[in-house]
């Protein structure tokens, strides 16, 4: 298994359908729990772990979907706002660098929990020409927002694997 992409890259070439948008946005749903009992249990030192030779801290990981998701959440909306707007990239790798990547990781869970809260509240209102808009990345071109449901979906299956990979590989899950 590829430790960096434990549950591969993202790729969906087929019809983002209403029935693929409503799995993807379930994921996004319950990736919170997921995240909070994958976590629950370990010791700073355990947090303080990479998952890989070169890689994040389990705590830079969690500290990194709030940040990422929360991107993602205004992402959502300026697209849903603006025609096509182009959004601004952030050096992740800095950001998981900052004072606030050492926090406890509670900081970063509760923020999900009421981040995903919002953003599956929004996204299962979303009609199928809302799913159509897009806005532009200016490192990977138009992503349309339905696309984009499907890639955090993805983000959130991929953090997590790194996270409980890495507890099964050092036995630390119960």
């Amino acid at each position: 298994m590829d430790e960096r992409y434990p549950v591969g890259r993202f790729e969906f070439d087929g019809e983002i359908t209403s029935n693929v948008v409503d799995g993807w946005i379930k994921e996004m749903e319950e990736l919170p729990r997921l995240l909070r009992d994958a976590v629950k249990h370990l010791s700073d030192e355990q947090l303080d772990t990479p998952y890989r030779a070169g890689g994040w801290t389990i705590r830079q990981v969690v500290h990194h979907l709030a940040d990422s998701h929360m991107n993602a959440y205004i992402r959502f909306k300026l697209a849903l706002t603006e025609e096509c707007p182009v959004i601004k990239p952030y050096d992740e790798g800095q950001w998981a660098e900052l004072s606030d990547s050492k926090l406890s990781v509670g900081i970063s869970l509760s923020l999900l929990e009421a981040l995903h809260t919002r953003l599956v509240d929004l996204l299962r209102s979303l009609s199928p020409e809302e799913m159509q808009r897009t806005f532009t990345h200016p490192e990977s071109g138009n992503v349309s927002v339905g696309r984009n449901i499907g890639i955090y979906a993805w983000h959130g299956r991929h953090h997590l694997a790194h996270i409980t990979n890495l507890g099964r590989r050092m036995n630390w899950l119960s």
